[in-house]
């Protein structure tokens, strides 16, 4: 049921242990992660971990938004990132949600967030030392992991603007209606997200040291700047979108416009033509031998006379 658990020590050395172990001897504090569903996640916090009920119900809630408050001597974060998993397509990231106090952290994730085993690797390694530098490392992995994805976004839209033409609108329309909705989506969790960190390096607490604080600074400013890229894409992709529509509506005036111009040619036509097909007697020259040369060359000359007309006129040009 749990995912895993690490003891990590004051110096970083970190070993796997089970999720019931407490911090002891030099061990700076536990870091716990749950992968698993609300309702084996409930009991676990309630029966092993001895957490109050309102920070179950936050650590283990369906609908969940990023935000950082206190509880207590600790605090409860909830951050967004990618996963590899499938998700709704309204909803494009996942959320870890964090419970942190001095000498424990316990995340809960129903996805795996890509940057998981990133931060995982870190305490491996020995970087991490207290729950804020885990925290700080979670909001930087999943910042620098969002960035490069917002990066792409922003160059499918150049990439669309630069092969934007009338020939190409419905195919333009498909890609700029995805990218735009990809921004809309990120963007619903990237300004809350940027004001949770922001948050959170001004909670109160000795478990948040000096240099995490930077750090989470550093992140929510990454966060903001990405949030105000996503921002100006959904805009562009907007205005793009209206110049498809116009390119489309110009498209359609043009084939209007031609098709009333061959019906205009064609209407004195229709009428030389249908006023000599009638089956009735008394028609002028209808028993002439030269009769039908005659008509014809009438035609041909009334259409040129009407394509000249047009001509110059610029009709022809839209």
């Amino acid at each position: 049921m749990i995912g895993f658990a690490w003891r990590i020590g004051a110096d970083g050395a970190a070993e796997r242990v089970a999720a019931e172990a407490t911090p002891s001897g030099d061990a700076a504090f536990l870091w716990v992660h749950l992968a698993t569903n609300a309702d084996r996640a409930q009991a676990w916090l309630r029966d092993e971990a001895k957490l109050e009920p309102f920070t179950i119900d936050q650590l283990t809630a369906a609908e969940t938004r990023p935000r950082a408050d206190k509880i207590g001597q600790g605090a409860f974060v909830n951050l967004r990132g990618r996963t590899d998993e499938e998700l709704d397509s309204s909803d494009m990231l996942a959320s870890i949600r964090i419970w942190a106090t001095k000498g424990r952290v316990i995340t809960v994730s129903r996805k795996e967030l890509v940057v998981l085993t990133t931060v995982a690797e870190q305490v491996s390694h020995g970087t991490i030392r207290d729950p804020g530098d885990l925290i700080a490392a979670f909001a930087t992995a999943i910042t620098e992991d969002l960035d490069p994805v917002v990066a792409d976004l922003g160059d499918g839209l150049d990439d669309c603007e630069q092969r934007l033409s009338a020939h190409r609108v419905f195919e333009l329309r498909r890609e700029v209606t995805r990218v735009r909705s990809e921004a809309i989506n990120y963007r619903r969790f990237l300004s809350p997200q940027r004001a949770a960190l922001e948050r959170l390096a001004t909670l109160p607490g000795d478990w948040l040291a000096e240099d995490d604080r930077a750090h989470l600074s550093a992140a929510a400013d990454r966060a903001a700047r990405m949030a105000e890229e996503v921002e100006a894409i959904r805009e562009r992709a907007a205005l793009m979108h209206e110049a498809l529509t116009d390119l489309r509506a110009e498209q359609l005036d043009q084939r209007s416009l031609v098709i009333a111009m061959v019906a205009m040619i064609f209407l004195p036509l229709t009428f030389l033509t249908g006023l000599y097909g009638m089956n009735v007697k008394g028609l002028p020259y209808a028993e002439e031998p030269w009769a039908f040369d005659a008509i014809a060359g009438m035609c041909a000359v009334i259409a040129a006379g009407i394509v000249i007309w047009f001509l110059q006129r610029h009709w022809f040009r839209g």
